[in-house]
């Protein structure tokens, strides 16, 4: 086995030598495994070239060697006396400490020459929607219809980016854009989406992305959030998920500064990234610098998903809706759009302009679909059905100390009907459960007679205190309580 160096003539000419290669198996290991990065401008292989390799497997790219020698050249700088030099409160580095200095997480993966990047599912493994709905199923509680769409969508995108055909009929990405009040589940949505499909997933928020150069994260921020949720691996990270949560904060502003960094300009420069462009992204950072390798990534099998509440757009569409109705024979619908708790999944493309998002960017998130507000009744069946519902975590836990927890059926109720006048939806949830619980959770370790504790109404209202069932005796036998 042999490969190429490029060697540093003395005249300051670069030249080819073929030689045989020795090393050790982890080594090699790694070299297969990771580029090659510049240790000067910090660019992987596939982007700057051509390493130059110095002793102790530290790599030089060909641009920033020339404009070394250049430098030296031109300021009659003689590297050969520096070594010598004695300048007090200096230290001079030794090649050999750098090494390992790289971090992990900015370690770029080698990409093979004509390898074909593989889909994350082959075309007769994809899950059909009606899989992919069943395992959401066990994970949310109702949003029926937009389990659906976010199901169709998802199985249509990776049959897409599978498919990989090459004639005149060309595939649109299937971008979403889900919209819903605080707590309904957009995010944890998308979450148990990407955990089923096994993909990589980045979450943003959109109201800290700003146009480039002002302060915030530059829009290219998402992909390296992507990256790093890939472990580096750029053909991964190529097919995963970028969720974009808050995008109504972006909306175009009515009488906005014309330079309105943090709205439609961030509208304007997620374009690209929706349609599919390659965008040089840091590895292991979310801003560039000089410090940070850089990577490319292409987008156009990236599946962008967008979030949002839209607050007052319900008055956008009941205002078109009731103009609509004030003519002819549906003069009468007009008190029924008055009182519709469901007016959001009459939205049109057109409401959504009116609200502040531009026609172009609303052309690339071709899918659009609402989720609804949470009842009482969905709180309470969020406590206690998901596969890993949140009473079903605390059971665990206190099984994990050999008691047994129960809560009795108007202690739910009455949990649903605190979350519901926090009007922040199922987040609420944790938060009150998470204040019960405390002194339940600090006590427990202390008495090891505890068998059973059951939560009662009373203790949720702060009127009470839960049943405590002494280990050997019947639930109903009370002997003790907090």
């Amino acid at each position: 086995m042999s490969e190429k160096d490029l060697i540093i003539e003395e005249d300051g000419s670069v030249t080819e030598e073929t030689k045989p290669v020795t090393t050790d198996p982890e080594t090699s290991k790694k070299e297969d495994e990771f580029e090659k990065v510049c240790m000067l401008c910090h660019r992987p292989e596939s982007t700057a070239g051509k390493m130059i390799e110095l002793p102790n497997h530290m790599n030089v790219c060909q641009d920033c060697m020339q404009k070394s020698m250049d430098m030296m050249n031109n300021s009659a700088f003689d590297p050969s006396k520096l070594m010598n030099m004695n300048i007090p409160g200096v230290q001079f580095l030794n090649l050999a400490d750098l090494e390992n200095m790289m971090p992990k997480q900015q370690q770029v993966k080698k990409k093979k020459p004509g390898e074909k990047v593989e889909p994350v599912f082959d075309l007769g493994k994809m899950p059909a929607p009606h899989k992919i709905k069943a395992q959401l199923d066990e994970y949310v509680v109702g949003q029926e219809y937009a389990k659906k769409a976010i199901s169709v969508a998802v199985y249509n995108h990776y049959k897409r980016v599978a498919s990989d055909t090459s004639d005149d009929i060309e595939i649109e990405k299937s971008n979403m854009l889900m919209i819903g009040p605080t707590g309904a589940g957009k995010t944890y949505l998308v979450k148990t989406l990407a955990k089923i499909l096994d993909v990589p997933l980045a979450i943003t928020d959109a109201t800290s992305l700003t146009e480039a150069g002002y302060i915030g994260d530059d829009i290219e921020s998402v992909l390296s959030k992507l990256l790093m949720a890939a472990d580096n691996d750029v053909d991964r990270a190529e097919q995963g998920i970028i969720f974009i949560d808050e995008i109504d904060k972006i909306a175009k502003k009515r009488n906005a500064n014309p330079r309105d960094v943090s709205g439609e300009s961030v509208q304007q420069g997620l374009l690209k990234l929706l349609e599919g462009s390659e965008v040089e992204v840091p590895v292991g950072a979310t801003s560039k610098n000089a410090m940070v390798p850089m990577t490319t990534i292409n987008t156009k099998n990236i599946l962008f998903i967008c979030g949002g509440a839209f607050p007052e757009l319900d008055e956008i569409i009941r205002e078109r809706l009731m103009k609509r109705a004030s003519i002819g024979f549906e003069a009468d619908l007009k008190d029924k759009y008055t009182q519709d708790k469901d007016i959001l999944s009459k939205v049109t493309v057109e409401d959504l302009r009116k609200f502040g998002m531009i026609p172009e960017f609303l052309g690339r998130l071709p899918i659009i679909f609402t989720l609804k507000g949470l009842t009482e009744d969905m709180l309470v069946k969020i406590l206690k059905e998901p596969k890993n519902a949140i009473l079903k975590q605390y059971q665990k836990l206190l099984a994990l100390d050999e008691v047994r927890l129960d809560f009795e059926e108007d202690a739910l109720r009455a949990i649903a009907e605190k979350a519901m006048k926090k009007d922040t939806g199922a987040r609420a949830l944790r938060a009150i459960i998470e204040e019960f619980m405390l002194d339940i959770m600090y006590e427990i370790p202390k008495d090891d007679s505890i068998g059973q504790v059951t939560i009662t109404r009373a203790y949720i209202e702060g009127t009470g205190g839960p049943v405590i069932t002494l280990r050997g005796q019947q639930p109903e036998q009370l002997t003790q309580t907090y």
